[in-house]
């Protein structure tokens, strides 16, 4: 008998091998292929999630002009000494009060280029009436602010002398494009804007952040960054003052 080893087992054992060995390399560039392929989908699934994201807010904003990218309308000179910062809603009958007392004052200072005024206008106040009136006016600001920057103030001091009163029905659409015609906005595109609403998201998006931010009622005055909740604020031409000093 025997006691070498049988050379065609051998070939076979090792053919065999051979094959073993081939299967696994596959096996293992598919499941580095399958891998590569999940993760390249996983980004491109974010970048596109990132996209659509950015993009969404990016059609939200409505900067440009005199409306800032933190949704304040700027009427001034940007680098003018002192900044002052209004948060008001147009349904808030102390906004009313205040710009009744300090309206004038404000434009005085916005006009000799003494301060910039950035207007937040802000929506908490649905619940005050029937219509959901402050939202309504806010992306009316919005419509009149994008189209004629000079004209907005004026428009500002006639929507809170025409405030309706809290817990009604406030101004409908068509009774916000007369005041804002009555006031000098008669290009069809802003009597548009009032009835589309395009800005309604972004607004609520504004109020949350405004209110997060800190503000707690309005009208909230800040002079260069300080809140003002002094007397000032409802007295007659009272931050003419104010606005003086702080540009010292």
């Amino acid at each position: 008998m025997s006691t070498g080893k049988n050379p065609l087992a051998a070939a076979e054992a090792a053919d065999k091998r051979r094959k073993v060995a081939i299967q696994i390399g596959v096996a293992a560039v598919l499941v580095a292929l399958i891998a590569a392929i999940g993760i390249g989908i996983a980004v491109n699934r974010s970048d596109s999630d990132t996209d659509t994201a950015t993009s969404s807010m990016a059609q939200l904003p409505a900067t440009g002009g005199s409306v800032t990218d933190t949704g304040t309308v700027r009427i001034g000179n940007p680098d003018a000494p002192v900044k002052v910062r209004v948060v008001a809603d147009l349904q808030c009958p102390a906004c009313k009060e205040f710009e009744a007392a300090n309206g004038a004052a404000l434009a005085q200072a916005a006009a000799d280029g003494t301060a910039v005024v950035e207007y937040q206008i802000i929506s908490f106040l649905d619940k005050a009436s029937t219509n959901q009136y402050s939202s309504r006016a806010a992306n009316a600001s919005f419509c009149v602010a994008k189209s004629d920057p000079s004209l907005y103030q004026t428009w500002l001091q006639t929507m809170f002398e025409k405030q309706t009163p809290e817990g009604g029905a406030g101004h409908s659409d068509d009774e916000l494009i007369e005041i804002a015609t009555e006031v000098g906005y008669t290009d069809p595109a802003v009597a548009e804007c009032i009835k589309g609403k395009p800005y309604a998201d972004y607004i609520q998006q504004v109020t949350q952040a405004t209110l997060t931010s800190g503000v707690k009622s309005t009208p909230s005055v800040f002079i260069n960054g300080e809140l003002n909740q002094t007397d000032a604020i409802f007295t007659e031409n009272g931050l003419a003052a104010v606005i003086a000093d702080a540009a010292k």
